[in-house]
């Protein structure tokens, strides 16, 4: 029983914020009448407006929302970029909140993108380390050797996981502190929506949390197959 518990509070943990979040995202999708452009109009209107020059604003077949500031571009899916709901608008604004971070220079969204790829390169070489550890470990008959290669592969593994944690004042500032007050001040939505619009930011806020919380199954399943 005890077992079973600590089962269901750690699928709950590691997916209840996925699924909060796909939840709300997925709730306030469907184009209303009342929102006068699409996510990609709004995005193009606010980096004008914001006086943002140089970043394009493009619709991206993953459908995952996200500004590149390698490439300087807004990325929408299909639905934010097409639609006109407030999903589409409050994700747009996020992304433009993370354009006008880096055009302002902000500091936390340079030391994220230089973990990102940092994280990448380690994650592959983790990868390379795991499959490799068994057969170091015959070659050189050596099991300290093993272990130390083991704990450096684990440890890796683990950036992705810290990497998206300790970014997340990134993504809260790009919802919070950047977008929520420029929709605010431009009166592009009465005043009624607020509320589940500052809703739509915490999830798209938090997506990345989420995220990295699923990610520790990849982790805990490198270890399920080297104790195999």
């Amino acid at each position: 029983m005890t077992l079973a518990l600590i089962a269901i509070i750690v699928i709950v943990v590691i997916f209840g914020p996925q699924v909060w979040c796909s939840h709300v995202l997925n709730r306030y999708s469907e184009d209303s009448n009342h929102i006068p452009g699409t996510g990609g109009e709004l995005a193009e209107h606010l980096l004008d407006r914001l006086g943002i020059a140089g970043v394009t604003v493009e619709m991206t077949g993953t459908g995952q929302d996200h500004y590149d500031p390698r490439a300087r571009a807004v990325r929408l899916g299909e639905n934010n970029y097409t639609g006109r709901s407030l999903t589409a608008v409050a994700v747009s604004a996020h992304e433009v909140g993370h354009a006008l971070q880096d055009y302002l220079g902000y500091k936390p969204l340079r030391l994220r993108t230089r973990l990102a790829t940092i994280t990448s390169l380690a994650e592959k070489i983790a990868s390379v380390i795991l499959v490799s550890f068994p057969f170091i470990t015959l070659l050189t008959k050596s099991h300290i050797a093993g272990i130390a290669i083991f704990l450096t592969g684990l440890t890796i593994m683990l950036l992705p996981v810290i990497t998206r944690l300790i970014t997340l004042p990134v993504e809260w500032d790009a919802s919070f502190g950047r977008a929520l007050p420029v929709l605010s001040a431009g009166n592009y939505l009465p005043e009624s929506a607020m509320p589940v619009v500052k809703k739509i930011l915490v999830a798209a806020a938090l997506t990345y949390v989420a995220a990295s919380l699923a990610s520790l199954l990849n982790f805990y399943r490198w270890i399920a197959i080297l104790r195999r």
